[in-house]
């Protein structure tokens, strides 16, 4: 990790970021990170306990001559998005992020960064581990699971907490205060199919679309970035206007709540389709870079050779597509009464077909 990150101002928020980073913690595997607050609280003399759940709450007491004052909860969730490309080498369960800073940015090597709730959690921390802030009572809050279902959170023991002003700190501007609330719906459709293999007239192709800027479904989708898996049914698309496809495999996307910045399927057609159907690869291609030149500078979409596989129908080959095609990415609906701010929208995050079982 770089110790560029803890020379940051003020550096006792980036110590405890970078702290905090070092220890794994996806949605769901929060064991570690749960002792490494508990540890924390002990080192500062700091009551803390666990409920059933597994969220961590840790009390401090009011700074003199703040004791009158209405005592507060500070809230952070301690998982992560865990999402890295494909072509790198980590392990979310055992390794800590590996952060740099790049100007006046501070990124990760090919993970997402954590900064969703961990800049949250350090604020809390340096909070918690400071002499010289006045503050009243407070019940720092840390929930597990936000990211896969709100675990935490709908679990909370409500018996834990007293305070009547809660300060939640997961959110994109750090000098505003905002009232509100969000929700979401996760729909999973499945479908398993019937399969046979190709004779030696066939051709296995493999295409990948990665580079892509990914993102969170729910701040980013506003900005059009560009859906790795909607660019394989574009391209897919193209190709049977051809000629039969047929599919063998398709991995796109990694988490519901992640823009999916990479995706990779195999297809099979007929040999003697193969010049139109890389003319029509190609063209597709070429307009969706030229479609995406200023938001993703990135992209890269590649052709290769793959052996011969079980494949799908051609009609379930192309029903396959045009459900993809069709399935909305991006934003509904803007709100009617805030300026600027989505009300609805959807993320098409993550499709993957193995062994004939497809999943979206």
């Amino acid at each position: 990790m770089s110790k560029e990150v803890r020379k940051q101002e003020p550096q006792v928020l980036w110590n405890h970021f970078a702290d905090l980073n070092a220890v794994p913690r996806p949605s769901k595997k929060e064991e570690r990170v749960r002792a490494f607050m508990v540890e924390f609280a002990k080192q500062h003399d700091l009551m803390v306990m666990e409920d059933a759940i597994g969220n961590v709450i840790i009390k401090k007491a009011a700074t003199p001559g703040m004791e009158d004052r209405k005592s507060i909860i500070m809230q952070s969730h301690l998982d992560m998005v865990h999402q890295k490309n494909n072509d790198t080498d980590f392990d979310f369960l055992t390794e800590g992020i590996d952060m740099f800073v790049e100007g006046d940015i501070i990124k990760a090597r090919g993970t997402t960064l954590g900064a969703d709730n961990g800049i949250g959690v350090a604020a809390i921390m340096a909070v918690l581990s400071s002499s010289d802030i006045a503050h009243p009572a407070i019940e720092a809050l840390f929930t597990i699971d936000e990211e896969t279902g709100m675990t935490g959170a709908k679990e909370l023991d409500k018996n834990i907490l007293t305070s009547q002003i809660l300060l939640n700190l997961d959110t994109e501007e750090d000098d505003e205060i905002d009232i509100g609330c969000a929700g979401g719906v996760d729909i999973t459709a499945t479908k398993t199919y019937s399969t046979s293999d190709v004779d030696a007239t066939y051709l296995s192709k493999k295409i990948t679309v990665k580079g892509l800027n990914g993102g969170h479904s729910g701040m980013d989708i506003i900005k059009g970035l560009g859906n790795a898996n909607k660019m394989i049914a574009r391209l897919l698309d193209a190709m049977q206007k051809k000629g039969a496809v047929h599919f063998q495999s398709i991995k796109g996307g990694s988490l519901r709540n992640a823009i999916p910045r990479e995706a990779v399927t195999v297809v099979s057609f007929l040999e003697s389709d193969l010049n139109s159907m890389l003319n029509a690869f190609q063209s597709c291609k070429e307009a969706i870079l030229d479609e995406y030149k200023s938001l993703e500078a990135n992209i890269t979409i590649s052709f290769e050779d793959a052996p011969n596989a079980a494949v799908l129908t051609q009609e379930d080959s192309r029903t396959l597509v045009y459900t993809l095609l069709g399935i909305h990415n991006g934003v509904y609906r803007m709100s009617p009464d805030i300026d600027g701010l989505v009300e609805t929208s959807n993320n098409l995050a993550r499709v993957t077909l193995e062994d004939s079982k497809l999943q979206i």
